[in-house]
């Protein structure tokens, strides 16, 4: 199934490219006029911060994403179901965004939004993690140029997420703020800090060829 990797990403990006754009649309035009459309968009900050956080989660989630299929030569059926539940727990990420942004400022209500913003972030972790689990585990999907040991050796580190985004959950019970603050950080970190999937260096690459050949 090799000429069906880039029709999987690029359906994939066609998700991801919807899903970001669904972020901006929750944002409502002020209903106030004159003067008062500058509290009007005042107001809405609670939006703003929620739109920029999600867009910057969903970002790195896309250039990872990116990543891995820049290095698969393959796709087989168990990927290709991985990949939609991938798709099916991004796809939700507006409503959950529109959820917390709507009720931010409101007490306990928000507290509830954030938990539930970002126990859907826990659930997106484990869905990628199971994803890039599965490419590694055996390594069949990859390029020959990949260090299949080197890209499994990344798991753990990969699968960080796992273990930060709970963290926002545990802060959702106290403040809705302070857990859109450090998924804002955690967005940050992943941006800044990609993981490299590691490369065969090319004497080794050679070599392995030339040993097949034997």
């Amino acid at each position: 199934m090799e000429q069906e990797t880039g029709r999987v990403e690029a359906f994939s990006d066609g998700v991801f490219a919807i899903v970001i754009t669904i972020l901006v649309l929750e944002i409502k035009v002020p209903e106030e006029h004159g003067s008062d459309l500058w509290h009007g968009l005042w107001a809405q900050w609670p939006h703003y911060a929620a739109y920029v956080v999600s867009f910057l989660i969903i970002g790195v989630m896309w250039v990872n994403h990116h990543t891995i299929f820049g290095h698969l030569k393959r796709v087989d059926r168990p990927l290709l179901f991985l990949n939609l539940l991938v798709l099916m727990v991004v796809s939700v990420i507006p409503w959950t965004t529109s959820v917390l942004a709507e009720h931010l400022k409101d007490g306990e209500a928000a507290k509830v939004a954030a938990i539930l913003y970002s126990s859907w972030t826990v659930i997106y972790a484990l869905a990628f993690t199971a994803f890039w689990w599965y490419v590694t585990r055996v390594g069949h999907l990859f390029h020959e140029t990949v260090d299949k040991d080197g890209a499994r050796a990344t798991r753990m580190r990969f699968g960080l997420g796992a273990i930060a985004y709970p963290v926002t959950v545990a802060l959702s019970f106290f403040s809705a703020t302070l857990a859109l603050v450090a998924h804002f950080l955690i967005a940050i970190y992943y941006a800044a800090n990609q993981i490299p999937i590691p490369l065969v260096v090319e004497e080794e690459r050679l070599e392995s060829a030339s040993d097949l050949r034997k």
